[in-house]
């Protein structure tokens, strides 16, 4: 009988496909591209183990999985699959057709507004929330809110990585799982 790579294991190695890119998207700044990934079939690979072991702590406990515009549309289906249930798309306003719930949110450079279609989540529907990134949690919380208010239960969610020094977590209101900090 062959052995398992622990989770936390497999996700070590994952880093090893993260790409740095200096002074993007501005000078100062270490840019960690965790889509550079995708661009070895070994990382997708891996990442394909990464979420068998997630999706196998989450079954029976999820619904459906909320997946986020753009980079949370790459992802979220993988685990979906392995889970054997839908995906719901959150996108920018303008974006998805049909009736939509908006919340609108502050981002540190403006405001924005994200949507999801009205019949996508059924009252007490439980989700489990999909994104590449958790920075301040700003994006993350107004999902949070817009799910919620569309009658749905957020179960736990997430990232491929976070940005520990910017707190993001605290303003959640829900449990997630990161694969990579910085």
């Amino acid at each position: 009988m062959a052995s398992t790579i622990p989770l936390e294991d497999n996700i070590n190695m994952l880093q090893q496909y993260v790409e740095y890119f200096p002074d993007f998207p501005k000078p100062g700044i270490l840019y960690k591209d965790v889509l550079s990934l995708l661009s070895h079939i070994d990382g997708i690979k891996l990442l394909e183990k990464i979420l068998k072991q997630i999706s196998d702590q989450l079954r029976g406990k999820v619904d459906c999985i909320a997946m986020l515009e753009t980079r949370g549309f790459i992802f979220a289906p993988i685990l979906a699959l392995q889970l054997n249930v839908p995906c719901i798309p959150v996108s920018k306003k303008g974006n998805l057709p049909g009736p939509v719930i908006e919340m609108s949110y502050i981002l540190e450079y403006g405001e924005d507004i994200l949507t999801v279609q009205l019949n996508s989540i059924t009252k007490g529907q439980k989700i489990f929330i999909v994104d590449d990134f958790l920075a301040t949690g700003g994006t993350l919380e107004a999902v949070s809110k817009l799910i919620e208010k569309a009658g749905g239960e957020i179960v736990q969610g997430l990232v491929l990585m976070e940005k520990l020094e910017l707190e993001g977590r605290k303003r959640l209101n829900f449990p997630m799982i990161s694969l990579m900090s910085e």
